[in-house]
């Protein structure tokens, strides 16, 4: 997966800088992060919520299948992310602030186990994210909102409040007024204590903490990316806003599309965004490379063949055929047998196990001369981890008997050249 703007370090070699998008496992990358170098951090990670995603990209050639499945239970999600905020923690810096976003299904657990890595008395507040769209409940309230908690580690914190208020409506229960350099107020006096409140219209007022003016992403959004947990933009800016300052570094070790680094990059602050899909970190170097007109900086942590067994199906597709500067058959049922196209269009076959033999060798011949309508003078690619000695034979026999020519290409085969 090497391209001109990407740089291929092993983990040693991984080095901070901001405005880059890492690919790999935060909990890894951010230990070659320094310590206090990260002023607000945003996660929206993967919930606890044992759904599965399958989605393509917008580019349509990329698929993907976004697994929220966690075995061994709850406990064992605590703990995978306990592990890696437990970094979030270490980098950011003493005045810095954290939003976790989370729904139902493990908020409270994570809230537990926040107040114990950056002490209760550091939790600021539990924001509600009300929506109406996404989701119908027939055998129980429907269920409408995210949670996002906030906490500081330390004393002291950013809040810019003016940067966030919200325009205020008019109460004909209350005295309006103009003072002496003209600015329209809202006036009340206290009943019991005589004291005159006033509030001026210019200067709005702080949002509660629920949060029901701003909408879930419907289908048609102009920045939708077709990512199944998107965040709107209008979230991410509240939060930017009133939690940093510009050239502040804000981090996203979950990035997904990057609508964390969008939106700093739009309010002028620096960015880091990470995630482990190298789907993701494309479509969100892409996405950002169009906002910027720039090239942007990728750095994948490089992995071995092992490391590639282990990941999702759909996702070491991709890995592949971006390897070969292929792509993906959009299709996700029906495809006839090919997974994607290479070389000036050859019909390509991936498998993510190792000892692929004959038989997996002559459902390509079959989907091969489904695909060019005809049995000689074809051509095909088969990917796997390993082939069989009779892999290799009904290769042979295929380009004796019908000039069909197959390559049977190893992961290791990929690498070495990538």
């Amino acid at each position: 997966m090497i391209n001109q703007t990407t740089s291929c370090l092993a983990p040693q070699g991984v080095r901070f800088q901001p405005n880059t998008i890492y690919c790999g496992d935060c909990k890894n990358v951010l230990r070659h992060f320094p310590e206090y170098s990260i002023d607000l951090i945003y996660l929206d990670p993967p919930f606890f919520s044992n759904k599965t995603y399958e989605i393509i990209w917008n580019d349509g050639y990329e698929l993907r299948s976004f697994e929220d499945r966690w075995k061994g239970g709850i406990y064992n999600y605590v703990a995978w992310m306990e592990e890696r905020l437990t970094e979030c923690h270490r980098v950011l810096k003493e005045n810095g602030s954290i939003f976790l976003h989370c729904d139902w299904y493990a908020g409270h657990y994570l809230k537990v186990m926040m107040d114990k890595l950056f002490g209760y008395n550091r939790f600021i507040n539990e924001i509600v994210w009300c929506y109406e769209t996404a989701g119908k409940g027939k055998k129980h309230f429907a269920r409408k909102h995210d949670t996002v908690f906030w906490y500081s580690k330390g004393k002291e914190y950013t809040f810019n409040v003016k940067d966030v208020s919200i325009p205020r409506k008019r109460n004909k229960h209350m005295r309006m007024g103009v003072d002496e350099n003209d600015r329209e107020y809202e006036e009340k006096t206290d009943a019991k204590t005589g004291k005159v409140y006033r509030w001026y219209f210019d200067e709005g007022r702080i949002p509660f903490d629920y949060w029901t003016d701003i909408e879930f992403i419907n289908r048609e959004a102009k920045e939708r990316m077709g990512y199944p947990t998107q965040k709107p933009e209008a979230l991410l800016d509240r939060i930017i806003k009133a939690s940093s300052n510009p050239t502040d570094i804000i981090l996203d070790p979950f990035c997904g599309c990057g609508t964390a680094i969008v939106v700093a990059q739009k309010l002028g602050r620096r960015w880091v965004g990470i995630d482990v899909s190298p789907t993701a970190c494309k479509l969100m170097r892409n996405r950002m490379e169009k906002l910027t007109g720039k090239k942007v900086s990728t750095i994948n942590i490089e992995k071995s063949a092992e490391e590639l067994k282990l990941l999702h199906p759909f996702e070491f597709q991709n890995w592949v055929f971006d390897a070969l500067h292929g792509r993906v058959n959009p299709r996700r049922t029906g495809d006839l047998g090919i997974d994607g196209w290479v070389e000036m269009g050859v019909p390509t076959q991936v498998k993510q196990y190792e000892h692929v033999g004959r038989v997996e060798v002559d459902k390509l011949e079959t989907a091969i001369e489904r695909f060019y309508g005809k049995t000689s003078g074809t051509k095909g690619v088969l990917i796997g981890f390993s082939f069989t000695n009779d892999a290799f034979e009904e290769v042979a026999r295929a380009k004796s008997k019908k000039d069909m020519e197959i390559n049977l290409l190893t992961v290791q085969d990929i690498l070495n050249v990538t």
